[in-house]
């Protein structure tokens, strides 16, 4: 498994579909951005997340389909409330489609131990993260069994998740 490519060339690269599976109830403990979200100070989110905002935005008009699913403990934690409070002005305005799937409803699915990307059902960039949410760094394969068993997990809980306008956290 290599490190290389960056977030940019994988979409620039991407041609029809970018999933993206999330797992975990915390990331990044110290970003600015949910420690302002938390004390209650008002920011845009597409400002603070103007790169990625513009990335989004013109990898969808090339027709890309982006795909973000979230498997999320409830009670949510306040850094899903955060995620949950950014979706509808930075995430799905952008061209992403987002779902959420309560972790009690996917015991019986058979999930990576690590949230993934899956570019255009030929490369797979897992995310590594400590167990307070700190990132550490990812890995990246083409190989097929795992790029299949990602894309294979990803769908299985996008159909039985719920369309972030319809999801009410607890």
């Amino acid at each position: 498994m290599a490190e290389r490519p960056t977030f940019d060339e994988l979409f620039a690269g991407c041609r029809y579909s970018a999933v993206h599976l999330e797992m975990r109830d915390m990331y990044t403990p110290d970003d600015e951005t949910y420690l302002d979200w938390k004390a209650g100070v008002k920011f845009d989110p597409v400002e603070r997340f103007r790169d990625w905002y513009d990335l989004v935005v013109a990898t969808v008009a090339r027709g890309v389909d982006i795909r973000r699913a979230r498997v999320v403990s409830e009670p949510i934690t306040d850094f899903i409330r955060h995620e949950y409070e950014v979706t509808p002005v930075l995430n799905i305005p952008a061209g992403e489609k987002v779902r959420w799937l309560p972790r009690r409803r996917a015991s019986d699915l058979a999930l990576p131990g690590n949230d993934f990307w899956v570019f255009d059902d030929k490369l797979v960039r897992f995310g590594f993260f400590a167990g307070d949410g700190t990132y550490l760094g990812h890995e990246i394969t083409e190989d097929p069994a795992i790029v299949k068993s990602c894309s294979s997990a990803f769908e299985s809980v996008w159909e039985r998740a719920t369309e972030h306008g319809s999801y009410q956290p607890m």
